[in-house]
């Protein structure tokens, strides 16, 4: 009888605040995202449908031939930390950029942006990069803060930098291109990179103590060895990318090609083993497997939605208080933020992707412009207290070296400027279609 009282509506928001109070509980949420759909379908419909639709969904969805460049992508990532192709690449960075104030910090930034480029993983690039960079950055006594936070924040650069695994999970929910996407995200990414060395950089000369100057010096011979570690990284980019740009082969197809391209790589510089191979299969299973079933929570969350009217009902709220574009994304950006304190970046792109894009459409906002802004405010999350996922990745590589509220101290710095670049984004949204306008004439 209560049910009869109830309209969709009401119901849909009762699921929303649910789902949030499950997250809260810190129940896995690709669970929460099933149960509460598989409850509030059965709320509208009547619970045969709501598990007919249980059925039908995971099959459908991850049955999609697109979804096959998450495993890959993964895949190609893994295989490029375990082949051991990422050795060499922070020393190398820092020979090449050893004149620059805060050069070892600078020097991260740039190493995580590369690796970046080739796990598409954020998590993995500043796991990566902590246990390599942070150490020597404390042996030249660089400030804790400042050693810590530069690699939780420049390990987001592989969410933003393509080829980026959320930026393949939104064109997928959205129906937007995930090549358009990989081409919008390339010179936000460099943008971002650039601006945390230039914060680095200026910081530095206003406190030098937190950064001593290097008194290193390095011969041409070594400078040009610091090439030969480098070079792996920038082929498989520019075989993967460059592939997809000329048209060669599609994104989903790309994380195969780019894992194949590992391989090869990794045969010629003698640092591939079947157990390698193996290993990093095992890796990315475990993670494709984590990250397949929040997104069949997601679609069947997204169904739900749709039964319930909870988007269009939003909409017509917010835009009864205003139908300015920037006013919306400002909003929308604030909510985003504010998970970020709490949820991981795949479950809040795919909790709030069902609710927003109908508001979106009603703006006529371009989805590839808004992919990268979801991207970036999925990045800021990654370093936001109290549950910046990059930071306790960090702390977790570092042990009881550096303590957690020094590493979130020192990403404070990197989320100011993280917040800049986002407004930049948002004012001048040609930085992220100007690209894809070129390249998709």
């Amino acid at each position: 009888m209560l049910l009869d009282m109830i309209s969709k509506v009401d119901i849909g928001l009762i699921s929303i605040a649910v789902t949030l109070l499950l997250m809260a509980l810190r129940m896995p949420i690709g669970i929460a995202l099933i149960a509460v759909s598989i409850g509030g379908i059965a709320s509208v419909l009547n619970f045969r449908a709501a598990w007919s639709i249980a059925n039908a969904i995971p099959y459908n969805f991850v049955a999609s031939w697109e979804l096959s460049a998450v495993p890959m992508f993964l895949l190609m990532g893994y295989l490029a930390a375990r082949s051991e192709l990422t050795t060499g690449l922070f020393t190398s960075m820092r020979i090449l950029l050893n004149r620059i104030p805060g050069s070892l910090a600078t020097a991260s930034v740039a190493a995580s942006a590369l690796f970046a480029a080739a796990s598409g993983s954020s998590v993995a690039t500043s796991a990566a990069l902590a246990r390599i960079a942070v150490p020597e950055m404390l042996k030249a006594r660089y400030d804790k803060a400042l050693a810590t936070g530069c690699i939780a924040a420049a390990g987001t650069l592989g969410s933003l930098i393509p080829p980026s695994i959320l930026m393949v999970i939104y064109g997928l929910f959205t129906g937007t291109s995930i090549g358009a996407l990989f081409l919008a995200g390339f010179i936000p990414g460099i943008l971002t990179a650039f601006a945390f060395g230039l914060m680095i950089t200026i910081r530095v000369r206003l406190r030098p103590e937190i950064a001593p100057k290097s008194n290193e010096t390095f011969t041409r011979q070594e400078k040009l060895e610091a090439f030969r570690d480098i070079w792996p990284l920038p082929t498989i980019i520019l075989g993967v990318l460059g592939g997809i740009f000329a048209g060669a082969f599609t994104p989903t197809e790309a994380g195969g090609i780019g894992a194949l391209l590992v391989c090869v790589i990794a045969v010629v510089r003698r640092s591939f083993s079947i157990r390698m191979l193996l290993e990093a299969a095992k890796d990315a299973a475990v993670s494709t497997t984590i990250m397949f079933v929040i997104a069949v929570g997601a679609a069947m969350y997204i169904r739900l939605m749709g039964l319930t009217g909870v988007p269009e009902f939003l909409a017509d709220k917010v835009l009864s208080v205003s139908d300015n574009t920037f006013v919306i994304l400002l909003m929308i950006s604030l909510i985003f933020i504010f998970l970020g304190m709490f949820i991981d970046s795949i479950g809040i792109m795919l909790l709030t992707l069902p609710v927003v894009m109908p508001l979106l459409g009603e703006l006529g906002i371009n989805m590839v412009w808004f992919g990268i802004i979801t991207i970036k405010l999925l990045e800021i999350g990654l370093i936001t207290p109290p549950v910046g996922l990059n930071v306790y990745v960090v702390k977790a590589a570092l042990g009881d070296k550096v303590r957690l509220p020094t590493i979130f101290r020192g990403a404070a710095w990197f989320l100011l400027t993280d917040l800049l670049v986002l407004a930049v984004l948002i004012a001048f949204p040609i930085i992220s279609l100007w690209l894809p306008g070129m390249m998709m004439k």
